[in-house]
């Protein structure tokens, strides 16, 4: 257009700009036929059949040219909407024949289904003049499942007798294990206590009792759905922590050959799974924790206490994933924690409000900040006061950050099962 405009001041210049305009519709031409009479690329998304919910989940995109000339893609992959991602595009360069594999990776917040569509990939040659559009019926539906894979994550340290983490120390033995194994022959060192003298006194040689730990105990998680457990922290909610934390506690105790099982409350009770060891156990739970949502009321207590009454007949540890966000709201419920404790081992987990912490230790610049870190430590100086109430009635506690629940849970599990404290 700037040609032909100065072609009409200069007129030289018009069959110039005629040229011009003729080798450009040709070029356009060319890169239509070349596009259009090729064969589109061939497209495959690959991908687990099941997202791990707050993980990082693999998604791979193959996509091979068919043509026997280098182009160039632009690949739009239609996410699932939860994520609100509207600028996802990713650009390739493939050489004639050549087949390449796109990934990224996808971090859910929300379990639930996510609903994949297609795959739109936009290729153009080295001409660049015209892109080609070529759509590939991907649609799928995949499921958000609670963390799958923080298993693999503590199926190995879960070997140890506590996971190496800043702060963990080993624990000493109380008390003496009475589930029997085998007799054997006595060995410098042994416990002579254990001697079994009329097994000494058939052979004519020192012969001993061996120990192992107690296996099948029974350990309960109980999950708090009430309106506490909304509140989100690095997109997540406290519910889905403590999803996430259950299902590889769960994992690590049917390890320990434990028999593990599950429930729910809120204002009414939720999904119940009976304490088992088979191999099982994992599925049913990791399918009864995919259903959970936040209710939006008081979480009741009372209700609680007499289910763990009526479900729970053999003496268990409890670990019950709730919140306090004051020592009021812990003194209202204490009596039923109480009672459970007096026929439970009960361990209570809470979170630690991380966004209070920042604010508690942040600079205070004026005094509107003044006001707002007092207030901070102040609720930060109640959950310390939580702890201590818990403990002084017996009741054991963790109170965790939400990206620590799980390693603080684990950890705290491989201790009573050192102690034998159950």
């Amino acid at each position: 257009m700037f040609l032909f405009v100065m072609a009409f001041f200069i007129p030289v210049f018009y069959p110039i700009v005629v040229i011009i305009l003729i080798m450009f519709l040709i070029t356009i031409l060319v890169d239509y036929l070349i596009l259009f009479t090729g064969k589109p690329p061939l497209v495959q998304r690959v991908m687990r059949d099941r997202l791990s919910n707050g993980d990082e989940n693999k998604v791979t995109i193959k996509i091979r040219n068919q043509m026997n000339l280098r182009i160039g893609v632009e690949v739009i992959d239609e996410i699932p909407v939860q994520f609100q991602q509207r600028d996802f595009v990713i650009k390739r360069n493939l050489a004639p024949k050549q087949q390449k594999h796109i990934n990224y990776s996808l971090r859910p917040s929300t379990r639930g289904e996510y609903h994949f569509g297609k795959t739109r990939v936009y290729i153009s040659t080295l001409l660049g003049m015209i892109k080609r559009r070529h759509d590939v019926k991907t649609d799928e539906m995949v499921p958000v499942y609670p963390s799958y894979m923080q298993l693999r994550k503590y199926q190995l340290l879960s070997k140890t007798t506590l996971i190496n983490e800043p702060g963990s120390k080993r624990m000493r033995k109380i008390g003496h294990s009475m589930e029997f194994e085998q007799i054997r022959d006595y060995v410098m060192g042994d416990d002579i206590r254990n001697v079994n003298w009329k097994a000494t006194a058939r052979k004519g040689g020192l012969m001993i009792n061996n120990y192992v730990d107690e296996k099948s105990q029974q350990v309960y998680c109980i999950i708090d759905k009430g309106r506490l457990m909304k509140m989100p922290f690095n997109k997540l909610t406290l519910l889905d922590y403590a999803i996430n934390s259950t299902l590889v506690l769960c994992n690590v105790c049917l390890q320990k050959q434990d028999k593990i099982g599950l429930m729910t409350f809120s204002d009414k009770m939720g999904g119940i799974v009976a304490a088992d060891r088979k191999m099982v156990q994992r599925e049913l739970i990791l399918q009864a924790l995919y259903r959970q949502q936040t209710e939006f009321y008081e979480s009741d207590f009372e209700l609680l206490y007499m289910q763990v009454r009526k479900k729970v007949k053999q003496r268990s540890l409890i670990v019950l994933y709730t919140n306090f966000e004051s020592l009021n709201g812990l003194k209202r419920q204490l009596n039923y924690l109480r009672s459970i404790a007096s026929h439970h081992l009960l361990l209570v987990v809470f979170f630690e409000n991380t966004e209070l912490t920042k604010l508690s230790v942040a600079e205070a610049k004026n005094i509107e900040d003044v006001y707002v870190k007092t207030i901070s430590e102040k609720f930060s100086y109640e959950k310390r006061l939580i702890v201590k109430e818990l403990h002084k009635y017996g009741i054991l506690s963790i109170l965790t950050t939400p990206e620590n629940l799980t390693i603080n849970t684990v950890n705290k599990y491989l201790e009573l099962k050192l102690r034998q404290a159950l």
